[in-house]
């Protein structure tokens, strides 16, 4: 019985963690590209190409530190699916230090893309981003009949 509650835990583990892994995918958007953006903020030229820089910096390590999430997860799962439960416990700390690798490198990235903005290009970057966050969100509910 202990051994089905403990998978069961696992399972419901890993559903979260597939859950957490989807802002990693989310990177895609170059916001400081968007035309809409770069007008409401008032980029530069100048920023735009810093940030642009910034971006391709980081892209190589979020890339290897991705795929070795991917790596951990895969390997999570296979042996979830084993049922060796001390073996999924291991894994699940290389999971959270592989993620927690991934969000320290996109953090800092975003940190040097904050500081390539003024104060109050950050304030309206910030509202425009919670504005975008509110509109998908409320895309999702009508998308699932909510």
């Amino acid at each position: 019985m202990h051994s089905i509650d403990r998978l069961g835990r696992a399972t419901a583990l890993i559903a979260a963690l597939l859950l957490l892994a989807a802002p990693v995918a989310a990177q895609g958007f170059k916001w400081w590209q968007s035309d809409l953006y770069k007008r409401e903020l008032g980029l530069t030229p100048e920023q735009s190409r810093r940030l642009e820089d910034i971006f391709q910096a980081a892209v190589p390590n979020l890339r290897v530190q991705k795929k070795a999430l991917d790596q951990a997860e895969t390997e999570f799962e296979r042996l979830v699916e084993k049922g060796d439960d001390g073996a999924v416990m291991e894994q699940v700390g290389r999971v959270e230090i592989a993620r927690a690798e991934l969000n320290k490198s996109r953090t800092m990235m975003l940190l040097r893309m904050r500081r390539a903005l003024t104060t109050d290009q950050w304030a309206k970057f910030t509202a425009l981003h919670q504005a975008a966050e509110r509109e998908r969100a409320g895309q999702d509910d009508r998308g699932s009949g909510k």
